[in-house]
């Protein structure tokens, strides 16, 4: 299928890695440009530089990055289509005792407040051209899980911002959707610090039998597996592409059935 995104423009925020990483390349295989965020390089990200990106390297919670963004997309391409709020920031805990004041505030900074500044910054450019803005939120939003109940906090405003900005700006030609996967084989889960370690050190499991067993099972995912990446990146361009030229407002769940009553 063709996505119909030759030549569109994209900003994608949290690119260094995971799903921004894997957004970014289906995006360039698209024939897409694309304007990649991420506080710090990685070889993988220096490839897809080498294949066209263009990298900004830039803390998202800096007040001027966001517009740093737009700049970069307008100055080197002429316009902007597409905008990916990826940026995510959570920490496994024993609960919400765990969680103080500083760090309530650093995860809604990176994980909402960071979409909602890239967002202001994007839109009136978006809105000369028409073009679509897709959010990263997350099962948590809907989904009791003591163990981040900041972030599952910041993603449930993510989805509500997302339901408030189409509703202003899908008459002016600007769609917003969302979506919400459950746990990805990426370094959110699979990182030193990822939550994969946690459940494993729980249940006296390896690292790879967590991800592989432990958390198909205690989670409920019907599919018997945790997603990949890659089909979040498939999701995410088909929601920036014309072919859902009338998709907005909406929130996919992406979770391998995970969430038997949503």
């Amino acid at each position: 299928m063709d996505l119909e995104l030759q030549g569109n423009v994209a900003i994608v925020t949290g690119a260094s890695k995971g799903i921004g990483l894997t957004t970014v390349a289906g995006l360039l295989d698209e024939g897409a440009h694309v304007v990649a965020s991420s506080r710090a390089s990685t070889p993988e990200l220096d490839a897809l530089a080498a294949r066209g990106a263009t990298v900004v390297l830039a803390d998202i919670t800096d007040a001027d990055t966001p517009q740093r963004l737009v700049n970069a997309a307008l100055s080197t391409y002429g316009r902007l289509d597409v905008l990916v709020n990826n940026v995510g920031a959570g920490s496994p805990r024993a609960g919400f005792l765990d969680v103080d004041d500083a760090e309530w505030a650093r995860v809604f900074d990176v994980t909402f407040f960071s979409a909602v500044r890239t967002s202001r910054a994007a839109l009136p450019a978006l809105l000369d051209n028409g073009g679509a803005i897709v959010n990263i939120s997350s099962i948590n939003a809907r989904l009791p899980f003591p163990m981040v109940v900041d972030y599952s906090a910041a993603k449930a405003a993510m989805s509500n911002l997302t339901k408030t900005l189409s509703e202003e700006f899908a008459p002016r030609g600007v769609r917003v959707n969302a979506v919400s996967p459950g746990p990805v084989r990426t370094p959110f889960w699979t990182g030193p610090d990822g939550f994969a370690h946690a459940v494993a050190a729980s249940a006296g499991v390896s690292t790879q039998q967590a991800l592989d067993e432990v958390v198909p099972q205690s989670m409920a995912i019907s599919t018997g597996r945790i997603t990949e990446a890659r089909e979040v990146a498939d999701l995410v361009l088909f929601l920036a592409s014309a072919r859902s030229a009338n998709t907005t407002g909406a929130e996919f769940i992406l979770d391998g059935g995970q969430a038997k009553t949503l």
